[in-house]
């Protein structure tokens, strides 16, 4: 098991650093997320609502 890990950690290592770069975006603070997120919750709901009013008639 300890062999195992010592190889494989410099191949992590290696993917960790070559990661990195993708963290480092610019993001704008300011961006309006309302219109895809409301719809994502509006479709939620009536997915939820579906589920409940099913169960209900199984009953």
């Amino acid at each position: 098991m300890k062999n195992t890990i010592l190889k494989s950690l410099p191949v992590v290592a290696f993917l960790m650093i070559a990661s990195m770069p993708l963290f480092a975006q610019n993001c704008n603070p300011n961006v309006p997320i309302d219109g895809g997120l409301s719809a994502l919750l509006v479709a939620g709901a009536g997915y939820g609502m579906k589920k409940i009013n099913d169960k209900r008639k199984a009953k």
